[in-house]
């Protein structure tokens, strides 16, 4: 690998759960010092039964958001995603039901559901766990409407294994409710996220809001004054001029002949890693196809230090996506149809899900209708 190194096309795996495997494929270059492996952590059997399912769930969706955003920025996390369904699912049933946790990758003949459930329970605990030098948090809101009569076992299921707040609105004043759940979130995300919920339907009688926050500061910082304006490569046609960190020094970073990309790992102060990926000419393509769980962690299991000059440009990502087409694509479509079956939610009336940014919104129907759901949008 040259010495210096400027980062052109940039790949940012979102967030996801990711444990220990075997060790290290082979990586080019100079032999790689290899760390011990670390065991399962025994005291959390069902998160480690479900992260697998979780990580090929997050490479799946990635893989449907990279065709449908075609050239543009990918910003997402899937844990948000994959947490506010498995969530929602405690309220489906019949082909509804199944949808959902086989479009989250799970094997239901494999794994029971109440270990699913659990595992998420496991994981939220474990992501909300304090730590002196990182944030991390998540939150899952349910923003009932005052006339709503939810069934019992879904209200608590979602507080027990969820660790779901209730509120009690009144979605017919719509502006007191889009207040209620803004505040909530950017209370949440520490002021990162306003003003989230631009519209609210006054037929709402049902919101769940899910976020995750993190904010760390890197094991080894890079010095403000060594930012510089350079040319950053967005394709072969497009250049511009971005902030660019840099530092010299050693970095765990190598070239996997597999994915034809250099992998860069830089960690945080606490358990949290960034990993980036610089594809070869031509294959980000190869890259985003051949990605794997599997694979990640076995990059997590490998040090492999070695001395460059590296410059990464400072990022400032955003991301909103309609999910009902890119679920779609990985079977979960019975929820956005006419014939979703929600009646594990409330019995009081069909319910159809609206659409708005980071948030599931149950409505009441039309007399004559049937459980309609357009498609929801959550946030990267």
């Amino acid at each position: 690998m040259p010495s210096s190194v400027s980062w052109g096309v940039l790949l940012l795996a979102g967030l996801c759960c990711l444990l220990p495997g075997s060790l290290a494929e082979d990586t080019q270059g100079d032999a790689a010092q290899k760390t011990d492996t670390p065991p399962h952590d025994q005291d959390h059997p069902t998160l480690n039964k479900i992260t697998p399912s979780l990580a090929e769930f997050a490479f799946s969706l990635y893989r449907q958001l990279a065709h449908q955003s075609n050239s543009t920025n990918i910003f997402f996390s899937p844990v948000s995603i994959a947490t506010a369904f498995a969530m929602l699912s405690l309220g489906t049933k019949a082909d509804t039901h199944s949808e959902i946790l086989e479009g989250l990758n799970f094997n239901l003949t494999e794994i029971p559901e109440a270990q699913v459930h659990e595992g998420f329970q496991e994981l939220l605990r474990t992501l909300n766990k304090p730590d002196s030098q990182l944030q991390l948090t998540t939150g899952n809101g349910l923003f009932l409407n005052k006339s709503l009569k939810v069934v019992d076992k879904f209200l608590e299921d979602v507080k027990n294994l969820y660790h779901s707040e209730a509120f009690s609105v009144n979605f017919e004043d719509t502006e007191e409710a889009k207040k209620q759940i803004n505040n909530y979130v950017e209370k949440g995300t520490q002021g990162k996220i306003v003003d989230l919920v631009k519209e609210l339907d006054r037929d709402t009688v049902f919101a769940l809001v899910n976020y995750i926050f993190f904010k760390g500061k890197w094991e080894r910082p890079f010095e403000v004054e060594a930012t510089e304006e350079e040319d950053f490569h967005v394709d072969q046609a497009t250049t511009v001029k971005v902030p660019m960190m840099r530092r010299l020094g050693m970095f765990n970073i190598y070239h996997c002949e597999k994915l034809s990309s250099w992998v860069l790992l830089m960690k945080y102060l606490g358990n949290a890693t960034a990993i980036f990926f610089l594809p070869d000419e031509g294959k980000l393509q190869h890259l985003e196809n051949e990605l794997t769980h599997d694979i990640i962690t076995k990059f997590l299991e490998n040090e492999n230090r070695r001395s460059a000059n590296l410059h990464l440009p400072k990022l400032a990502i955003t991301g909103t996506y309609d999910l009902k087409t890119v679920l779609g694509h990985l079977g979960i479509t019975k929820v956005f149809s006419n014939g979703a079956d929600l009646s594990g939610v409330t019995e009081d009336a069909p319910l159809k899900l609206s659409k708005d940014n980071a948030i599931l919104c149950l409505m009441g129907c039309p007399p004559a209708g049937r459980p309609v759901l357009p498609g929801p949008q959550l946030p990267g």
